[in-house]
């Protein structure tokens, strides 16, 4: 696989797109270009984001030869840090792009909404006290890859707040901050030893394995909300995702390294078909 593609870590890019489809199907205007300029953004942020962690990472030396999972980029010498960098600043670069696109049309304030996406991005992994590190990383993963980006979405389509976007956003963010404990019960180890002190290191095994079934649990249960909201039975079809949900929460359960590596995969999956019956069930509410 290409060194660039293999960073971006396309399971976790459905972090992106799943607020940008669930937020739009929420708005009461739809606008195609729109619609592809926010795409742009989120994937762009993503993507962003690991290529900035792989970088942090590899500086800091948190990525050693015995961690588990897929092999980083910049640790392993696929790409050198220069590149990486330039890596980093070609996503900031595109989503800027689209963003100044969209706050051409929506309002000029959401430049500052940008512009905490962007410290948010670099502050996970990078500077003097990394909030990834400090056990807030799930917080801010629920706040813009959830609130964030599905009210967002919906904002730059109607041009207001929209109650039913913000309902949405709470199993969105649920479900992308499932995506990151996953990916930090794996790296409990490693990152232990780096003195990365992420929330699964913080709380151990256990006490991971049961936040993540939190959240997906807090992900279905909102979804009664979401239609007493939009006065619509429709969202509910997102309930129609509960095996893949199951499927994931036994794979996270697993007391193996295989059984949690393959249970990010699960997840992601599980989050795009949420999304996407989510997203259908409030397009056609």
């Amino acid at each position: 696989m290409n060194p660039w593609v293999e960073a971006a870590r396309p399971r976790t890019l459905v972090a992106g797109v799943v607020p940008v489809l669930v937020g739009t199907s929420a708005a009461d205007r739809f606008f195609f270009g729109r619609l592809i300029a926010a795409l742009i953004v989120a994937i762009a942020i993503q993507v962003g984001v690991n290529y900035a962690n792989d970088y942090f990472d590899a500086l800091k030396g948190v990525d050693r030869p015995d961690r588990i999972g897929p092999r980083r980029a910049t640790a392993t010498g696929l790409i050198s840090p220069a590149r990486m960098r330039a890596g980093i600043a070609a996503c900031i670069g595109v989503a800027v792009v689209a963003g100044l696109y969209l706050s051409a049309l929506a309002g000029w304030h959401l430049v500052a909404v940008g512009a905490l996406c962007f410290a948010a991005l670099l502050g996970y992994s990078g500077g003097a006290r990394p909030y990834g590190a400090s056990g807030l990383g799930e917080v801010f993963v629920f706040l813009f890859f959830g609130v964030v980006a599905t009210t967002g979405s919906a904002y730059v389509q109607s041009e207001h707040l929209q109650v039913t976007a913000l309902a949405a956003s709470v199993p969105v963010g649920a479900l992308a901050t499932a995506i990151l404990v996953v990916n930090n019960l794996r790296d409990i180890g490693t990152d232990k030893r780096a003195g990365k002190l992420t929330l699964a290191a913080r709380i151990g095994p256990h006490h991971t394995q049961r936040l993540y079934v939190l959240l997906v649990a807090a992900a279905f249960v909102s979804l009664t909300v979401i239609a007493l909201v939009a006065g619509s039975i429709a969202p509910l079809a997102a309930w129609a995702s509960l095996p893949l949900a199951l499927k994931a929460s036994r794979l996270v359960g697993a007391r193996n390294d295989a059984g949690v590596i393959a249970a990010l995969g699960a997840t992601a999956r599980l989050q795009l078909v949420f999304g996407t019956l989510l997203a259908a069930g409030l397009w056609i509410s």
